[in-house]
């Protein structure tokens, strides 16, 4: 399951890009048949990374459904180019509590589009989440 930290996190894309279910803004649970293994999402901007650890301190008190799985977060390139470096430090504090996967700028997905093929940043994501694919898989 993609959980989002965020109003347009990216979340609907992952899911549409390399499957799973698109949760919300919310924890899913478990007993109710929902995804135990999920990956939290959110964008690199300062806004998205405040989401993602506010997400990830309540995960972390205790105020999530049990039997929740964090595989990781998922922080998706706001715009392309590189990062300003307070949000470098930022995803650098992210990281040290969980795994953190970059996925960069995607052209596509702003247009409402999918990628003709996957960047090797989603290509290893399918692989974790378990929809194996590899870099050259073209996108329908």
């Amino acid at each position: 399951g993609w959980v989002k930290a965020h109003g347009g996190a990216g979340a609907s894309s992952l899911a549409e890009s390399l499957g799973g279910v698109d949760v919300g803004a919310r924890w899913p649970e478990p007993a109710r048949g929902e995804p135990r293994r999920v990956m939290l999402v959110g964008r690199t901007s300062a806004r998205g990374l405040r989401a993602v650890s506010r997400a990830l301190g309540a995960l972390q008190d205790g105020k999530a459904p049990q039997g929740i799985d964090l595989l990781g977060v998922v922080l998706i390139a706001d715009a392309p180019g590189r990062l300003p470096l307070n949000l470098l430090r930022r995803i650098r504090v992210v990281r040290s509590v969980t795994h953190v996967h970059r996925v960069p700028w995607i052209p596509a997905w702003r247009t409402g589009g999918q990628p003709k093929y996957l960047p090797r940043q989603l290509a290893a994501l399918a692989d974790l989440v378990g929809t194996g694919t590899d870099g050259e898989r073209t996108v329908s």
